[in-house]
């Protein structure tokens, strides 16, 4: 049977209940990544790694993948450059709940987020918990960055700071997936020019000393990204997808025993 939810029939969704399958819910964002990438890649980039992590575990868990929540909120500061599409933090969190609750209704109580946009991370987990408090079933989140972290500090090459938003780290992401790239218009412009001490966060390291503020403070982009895409490469993003997804298999498979 098809791993796609909405591609199922009714009855078929009844029967995938029945057997306790595990959903999961790739959460993007439509808006600006350059002039090098895509509108959708933060979709194409969580779609990619949920359905990547749902193939390592379909044989011994039942296993569904939602479409994909591709409108959210982004920071006005984005909306400089054509393409954002900007919803309210509390219409994220809404949708979000209202999606997993519907899931819940349905006899489903595991229930996975795949979040791929940075700016929707607190938004998300404030639905896991509204959901937890109404119904008693508790989402799993999964930030993309989070469970690549490890295979991005080892392989991306540019310096923190270098994949903040449309650098080398969702290049080569979306280079692995075949998605539209136009490197030739891949700049170096917008690169991080603060050094370690002085950032908020470091790359997939989480915030600095427990605080946090948003790097779209520290440096003013010229290009609509901050970081470094002109070394991304496919063999980096194969490397990082397939630790993500691997990493990511693991967690799931936890959640859906415990």
């Amino acid at each position: 049977m098809t791993m796609d939810f909405a591609e199922l029939t009714s009855p078929e969704v009844g029967q995938a209940a029945e057997r306790n399958a595990l959903i999961l819910i790739p959460v993007g964002q439509v808006e600006e990544h350059g002039r090098h990438l895509p509108l959708n890649t933060d979709v194409v980039i969580a779609d990619g790694i949920a359905r990547g992590a749902a193939e390592r575990i379909a044989d011994d868990i039942p296993v569904l993948v939602t479409p994909s929540v591709w409108a959210g909120y982004s920071a006005k500061e984005m909306a400089r450059w054509p393409g954002t599409i900007r919803l309210s933090l509390q219409t994220v969190t809404d949708t979000i709940f209202g999606i997993a609750r519907s899931l819940v209704e349905m006899g489903f109580p595991k229930i996975a987020v795949i979040n791929g946009h940075g700016h929707h991370t607190d938004a998300v987990r404030t639905a896991a918990r509204m959901l937890a408090d109404e119904t008693g079933v508790h989402l799993l989140i999964a930030d993309v960055a989070g469970v690549a972290a490890e295979a991005a500090r080892q392989h991306l090459k540019a310096p923190p700071g270098g994949s903040v938003h449309g650098g080398e780290f969702e290049t080569s992401l979306m280079l692995y997936f075949g998605a539209r790239v136009e490197m030739g218009e891949a700049v170096a412009d917008d690169a991080v020019r603060h050094s370690v001490e002085t950032m908020p966060r470091d790359n997939f390291k989480g915030t600095r000393r427990g605080a946090w503020w948003s790097m779209w403070a520290l440096q003013r982009s010229q290009t609509g990204i901050l970081g470094d895409p002109t070394l991304a490469d496919i063999e980096t993003g194969r490397l990082i997808a397939e630790a993500a997804m691997a990493n990511l298999a693991e967690i799931l498979r936890d959640y859906w025993r415990a």
